[in-house]
């Protein structure tokens, strides 16, 4: 099945020097092409690696992050006529063994972008630090929300793997650098109606050094998702489209802001004044902030049931 695909593996090398080789040599025999981007690596972790069979290297001359990696990397896979492209880290915590499932969804036309799901094992889940498995399930919700995957059990997994077609749909050099890479990779690929697949395999969790900052995506991701979400909603419900969810979220939206600012004026006022407010004051601040939220869950449903999918 995978001899008719050209079929690539782009691994980011940064401070993998303990990992990287191995990765490579547990490749399978059907993957063609190895593309090591040495993202300036201060342990040139490039160099354990450069001359083993199949792997090419591509060097930044500045480090670039993870999503600045992976763009060289996709970039070089299409150059090399790639039919699939996949995202391995180079820190061993993903399972070359379960790249044949990642990949057969592309293989069989049925997604153009598969990503791995660490949720669906419950004992992988049980190995994984309770404060790391909180904070995945929340990130995961707030992914599906800005990207417009409700589908996907584990957005954020960076386990994955995209056919060239969908690539070439994407303007890679707009993309995020860094670590939002995976979640803005999500954003493009729903406003070019991709069709996006969760593959069960669990996670691996030894020793190996994340160069994640937790602070920096509690302070960061926020912002950045809520500008991706106003992205694909201005795009997706107002550029290429106009339909139901368009009303509702003109009307919804508005409506709750106001309820909410006039309702927190007027119970301020009362407080500070001591007087009560009259029904009508407080059914004007309650009915918008009613309607708002009943049309803004119409949206959202709405949006839900337009999650990108392969027509039967």
């Amino acid at each position: 099945m995978y001899k008719e695909k050209c079929i690539s593996v782009v691994i980011p090398a940064y401070k993998v020097s303990k990992q990287v080789e191995d990765v490579v040599n547990t490749l399978p025999d059907f993957i063609d092409h190895i593309i090591v981007v040495d993202d300036q690596c201060p342990q040139h972790s490039s160099d354990l690696v450069k001359g083993i069979d199949k792997v090419t290297v591509v060097y930044h001359d500045v480090n670039q992050g993870v999503g600045g990696a992976m763009v060289s990397g996709y970039k070089k896979a299409v150059e090399l006529n790639s039919d699939i492209v996949v995202k391995m880290d180079g820190d061993g915590q993903m399972d070359p063994r379960y790249i044949e499932p990642l990949i057969e969804p592309l293989v069989e036309k049925l997604a153009d972008y598969s990503k791995g799901n660490r949720f669906n094992d419950f004992k992988a889940l049980k190995r994984m630090p309770k404060v790391r498995l909180f904070g995945n399930s929340v990130l995961s919700f707030m992914v599906k929300v800005s990207s417009g995957y409700w589908n996907l059990m584990d957005p954020t997994n960076g386990f994955t793997a995209i056919t060239s077609k969908a690539i070439n749909r994407l303007n890679l050099d707009e993309l995020a650098k860094r670590y939002f890479f995976e979640t803005d990779m999500l954003i493009n690929l729903n406003l070019e109606n991709c069709v996006v697949k969760d593959v069960p395999i669990p996670a691996k969790y030894e020793d190996e050094e994340s160069n994640l900052n937790i602070g920096n995506v509690i302070m960061t991701f926020p912002p950045k998702m809520l500008r991706g979400l106003a992205k694909r909603i201005f795009y997706k419900y107002y550029i290429y489209d106009f339909n139901m969810a368009s009303i509702y979220l003109l009307l919804g939206l508005p409506l709750f802001v106001f309820g909410v600012i006039f309702g927190t004026y007027r119970w301020f006022v009362a407080l500070v004044e001591h007087i009560e407010n009259t029904t009508g004051t407080v059914m004007l601040a309650v009915l918008p902030i009613i309607l708002g939220v009943q049309f803004l869950l119409q949206a959202v449903s709405i949006d839900i049931d337009s999650t990108p999918k392969r027509n039967a």
